[in-house]
């Protein structure tokens, strides 16, 4: 996990600010209960067609995908989860 925040850090994090990619994104999180050594990040999209297109256009980032390469071997694990806001409560 250690190596996972460093390149995250290091060149993650930058390729997507550098991009422009980062506006989606509510937050990374670190697992500290349950399940550990997990990173956890949550994107928001207003339409299935806004989140399809932010993929394909960081899919076509190259620092990007250079990052992507380093750390695809460092995975054990990728959980992917398309969810809806319930009808109460904050919509961050």
């Amino acid at each position: 996990m250690p190596k996972v925040l460093e390149l995250y850090s290091s060149q993650g994090w930058p390729a997507l600010e550098a991009g422009g990619h980062s506006s989606f994104l509510v937050g990374y999180f670190v697992s500290d209960t349950g399940p550990l050594h997990q990173l956890i990040h949550i994107w928001r999209f207003a339409s299935d067609a806004e989140r399809r297109d932010f993929w394909s256009n960081l899919f076509e980032d190259s620092a990007f995908m250079t990052f992507a390469a380093q750390l695809r071997p460092l995975l054990q694990r990728q959980e992917i989860q398309l969810m809806r806001s319930a009808p109460w409560g904050p919509r961050p």
